[in-house]
């Protein structure tokens, strides 16, 4: 039984709209603007994709193990609570999750990569 389905890929990019726009053009959809700094990418009939931006955003240089996250992945649940022990009990870290009126969290997984919990 999965514990979680994929619910957007967020790219962190010192420009989201023209990132977005650039998306746009290989995979098709349309930018949206959402919370300061964000645009979502619909209407392309795939897996939900935004543009985060990310000041002092560095981009990385391929291939370079020692460089830092590429993207995020943000998992929806039901269970934010449940969810959250499960993951630690499969190896992920805690990153950002004081704040428990946020319907969202941050974790790394074991290889250190970002990715957040969202409830549904």
């Amino acid at each position: 039984m999965a514990l979680a389905k994929l619910g957007t890929v967020v790219l962190d990019c010192p420009d989201p709209l023209a990132l977005a726009e650039f998306y746009a053009a290989v995979i098709g959809g349309t930018p949206s603007k959402g919370d300061e700094g964000w645009y979502d990418l619909e209407g392309h009939g795939g897996t939900s994709l935004a543009f985060q931006e990310a000041p002092g955003f560095v981009p990385p240089a391929w291939p370079a193990p020692e460089n830092s996250q590429q993207f995020h992945l943000d998992l929806m649940v039901e269970d934010m609570d449940a969810a959250e022990k499960e993951v630690l009990r499969l190896g992920a870290t805690v990153l950002e999750a004081d704040d428990r009126a946020r319907n969202w969290r941050v974790y790394a997984d074991p290889a250190g990569h970002p990715f957040c919990l969202c409830a549904c």
